[in-house]
């Protein structure tokens, strides 16, 4: 994903009312591959290195176990910036 490309995407947990619910500058983002939350960044700003190692466990209601539930995602491998589904839990 280039740099203009990210910057048009959402982020999550932002709201959906919200005017702009795209990147801001000056933040460091991760864009999330697959999983219920495909396609949306992650703002990782002020994340230390072994939180960037770990991934995250994210609350959503659109994944397996519905409300309430999380969508884990790691970091690739090849490409640290882009995070992969790796499942659903409650």
């Amino acid at each position: 994903m280039d740099e203009e490309a990210l910057m048009r995407g959402r982020v999550y947990g932002a709201d959906h009312d919200d005017p702009d619910p795209g990147p801001k500058p000056g933040r460091a983002y991760r864009e999330l591959c697959g999983g219920p939350l495909d396609g949306l960044l992650l703002d990782v700003t002020g994340r230390g290195a072994d939180e960037l190692r770990d991934g995250a466990a994210l609350w959503t209601e659109i994944g397996r176990y519905g409300p309430g539930g999380h969508a884990h995602y790691t970091p690739r491998p090849a490409d640290p910036r882009r995070w992969d589904w790796t499942g659903d839990s409650r």
